[in-house]
């Protein structure tokens, strides 16, 4: 069965946005070879890429571009390539290669693409799916970058949860520039 994966870095203060909706913080400002090598290597792994409107429309302003082929090469090699999804009611075409378009009944077609055999689906960004499908209990794995910043306001991608999830710490790494790597998983 595939499972649904939350990859989102998140400032000190819990937010994975500024309050102007921008996600530019979580870009690596002090030189680290460990994590760009992590970066590197977490790319290189398959699945299907999920994503709500704007984190889609922010991913093609850059990811198709001779600028991120020529900064992160790996990264825009199977950001290009890897299949997506991007759910939106508004939207009446997506693009981006290899990109499928779903406008109605996200959880009903979560739910259908989990029980696929396939690989895990990741989604990047997109805290109104993310916050949706915790509620659902449709997430099987949180992977939260803490970055060293504080942004004072911002969105966070747990938005409308009114209740508490318990989870449990699977993995930590932290790197030299002070990012730190915090895996969970829904306690069952």
């Amino acid at each position: 069965m595939a499972r649904v994966i939350v990859f989102n870095s998140v400032s000190l203060d819990g937010y994975f946005t500024d309050m102007n909706a921008d996600m530019s913080f979580a870009h690596n400002a002090y030189p680290d070879a460990g994590w760009d090598a992590f970066v590197s290597s977490n790319a290189r792994g398959g699945g299907v890429l999920l994503f709500g409107r704007i984190t889609y429309e922010l991913m093609t302003k850059f990811w198709p571009t001779p600028a991120a082929l020529e900064s992160m090469p790996v990264v825009a090699e199977r950001m290009n390539n890897l299949p997506k999804v991007v759910f939106s009611k508004t939207m009446d075409k997506a693009s981006w290669n290899n990109t499928k378009l779903i406008k109605n009944n996200m959880e009903d077609e979560i739910q259908r693409m989990k029980k696929e055999a396939g690989e895990d689906m990741v989604i990047l960004g997109s805290g109104s799916i993310v916050s949706q499908l915790t509620r659902r209990g449709l997430i099987d794995e949180y992977q939260i970058v803490s970055i060293p910043v504080i942004l004072g306001k911002g969105r966070t991608m747990f938005e409308g949860i009114t209740e508490k999830i318990p989870l449990k710490l699977i993995k930590t790494q932290a790197f030299e520039n002070g990012n730190v790597l915090l895996c969970y998983e829904p306690r069952v």
